[in-house]
């Protein structure tokens, strides 16, 4: 009796864990499903009709298959490493292509400057050249007009100045005034009743007669004359003015080396003459129009 009672309670308990195991809405959903499922109908041609298949909910694929069909975890990690892998591998082409086109700007800097600097020094050795040779030029033209000053200066220096121009290289009219020029004393008095020009120069007074500057001796008994003896003029200029010219025409042709004074001394006359001598002019030893043509000052 009491095994009756034990299997009918372990048959009432497998009873009952089976009905709460099975689902419990499956054949309502199917009902429903099928409550739900519209019917359709055609027509066929011959008036009949007929029931056409659907598609029912089962023919589309549900939430479920979808998270099936999304990608897994790892597949995820995988897109997502090969994403980063490119991404890196681009920034490292990025980096390598700037850091070539770097290295060859600077390449080309410094090629640049090599170039400037070869230029810049070619230049300067040109420029360091061509005044070595211009100084060597200068001071070949200076040496050989030293030289040539030094002969006509020892030449002037050895001349024998000229004080009488009597002879017949002065016959011509440009010497008249010297051929003909003889010392006249004569007191202020006489000189200013006939010459209306009469200016005082280097220590002494000098009258102006037909383009010719004289000594007006006796016109100051303390008056000084380095030089006794006619000077031409010209422009309107005294005869200190005239001598200065001429000093400095014969230093710049190297017949002179005395001081630029104005007076017509014994060196400035030495020179007057080795001038005339050297241009074939009658020698005076004075300031002559020939002289100052020759000269380049009329």
């Amino acid at each position: 009796m009491k095994r009756i009672v034990f299997l009918t309670c372990i048959g009432s308990v497998a009873l009952a864990l089976t009905a709460s195991g099975a689902p419990k809405d499956r054949p309502g959903s199917k009902s429903a499903k099928a409550r739900s499922a519209p019917s359709a109908h055609t027509v066929s041609a011959r008036g009949g009709s007929h029931a056409a298949p659907m598609r029912t909910a089962r023919s589309f694929p549900t939430a479920r298959s979808q998270r099936a069909i999304a990608a897994s975890p790892r597949e995820r990690f995988s897109s997502v490493s090969r994403a980063r892998t490119l991404r890196s591998s681009r920034l490292e082409a990025a980096r390598v292509h700037n850091t070539r086109t770097a290295i060859a700007a600077r390449n080309r800097a410094a090629i640049n400057r090599e170039r400037s600097l070869a230029r810049a020094n070619t230049l300067g050795t040109n420029r360091v050249e061509a005044a070595r040779l211009r100084g060597a030029q200068t001071a070949n033209a200076n040496a050989r007009i030293a030289a040539r000053n030094n002969v006509a200066i020892n030449r002037a220096r050895n001349a024998r100045i000229v004080n009488n121009w009597r002879s017949d290289r002065f016959r011509g009219q440009s010497y008249a005034a010297f051929r003909d020029y003889h010392r006249q004393w004569h007191n202020r008095t006489w000189w200013r009743n006939h010459y209306s020009r009469i200016i005082f120069v280097s220590g002494g007074w000098w009258y102006w007669n037909a383009g010719y500057w004289y000594p007006a001796w006796g016109y100051d008994p303390y008056a000084y004359y380095p030089y006794d003896g006619p000077i031409y003029g010209y422009s309107d200029l005294t005869p200190d003015q005239v001598i200065v010219n001429v000093q400095t025409q014969l230093q710049a042709d190297g017949y002179y080396a005395g001081p630029i004074d104005g007076i017509l001394g014994s060196q400035t006359r030495r020179a007057l003459a080795a001038f005339q001598a050297d241009h074939g002019l009658a020698v005076t030893s004075a300031v002559d129009r020939s002289t100052l043509a020759t000269l380049g000052l009329t």
